[in-house]
């Protein structure tokens, strides 16, 4: 999946000459945390977040009465040349830059201009929206070798109960490494008849597997 199929286009932006009190408004007004800075040309400068505003603006515990944080310009606290990203990269690449950059959104830049902005927001809902956890099923997580057509097996019984598979995350065994754990949401809030299925023709299943249940 790219980033222009999830990247919010319309952008709330100001100019480095806008003041403290001009990005507290349209942050507080729009309900955003991360603003751009743009030049006239839409040329990317800098990036003004919550964070930045909370470390410039006086405390609601303080006894400072200085309100001239307000006037400065947003060029004197900004964070110039902030990481971007280009709207045919991938999201599971934005999502590592997210990670390994401790960021809390992304602007999205084209032939030097600014086209969009991703955040960790979107990301997520991203997240729940590809697993399918926004909407009624119940999930399973099967323990399988890490041979090709595995997957296929697999399919098979859902195949034959007639269930519809909404995702399937496939993750590293940290117990053995010759194994996948497989972690299938399926279209059902009954899954009993599949976890039989799937014991049934060999396959381990992690959960769920509460002591007792009679599958």
């Amino acid at each position: 999946m790219l980033i222009e199929e999830i990247m919010k286009r319309n952008v709330f932006s100001l100019s480095p000459h806008h003041t403290v009190k001009d990005a507290l408004s349209i942050m507080q007004e729009k309900k955003i945390r991360h603003l751009p800075i743009v030049s006239e040309t839409t040329e990317l400068l800098g990036i003004i977040t919550d964070r930045d505003m909370k470390e410039v603006l006086p405390s609601l515990y303080s006894d400072t009465t200085d309100v001239t944080v307000y006037k400065k310009t947003l060029s004197e606290i900004m964070t110039k040349n902030p990481i971007t990203g280009h709207p045919m990269d991938f999201v599971e690449e934005a999502a590592v830059v997210f990670y390994d950059n401790q960021i809390g959104c992304l602007p999205i830049v084209s032939n030097n201009k600014l086209v969009g902005i991703l955040t960790e927001t979107d990301l997520l809902y991203k997240y729940i929206e590809l697993t399918g956890a926004h909407q009624p099923g119940s999930q399973i997580e099967v323990r399988v070798p890490n041979i090709p057509g595995i997957l296929f097996e697999v399919s098979k019984v859902f195949y034959e109960h007639k269930i519809n598979v909404q995702s399937i995350l496939v993750y590293p065994d940290k117990e053995n490494e010759d194994n996948k754990i497989l972690v299938i949401r399926l279209k059902t809030m009954n899954p009993l008849n599949v976890i039989k299925g799937l014991k049934n023709n060999g396959f381990e299943v992690l959960w769920p597997n509460v002591p007792g249940m009679d599958l």
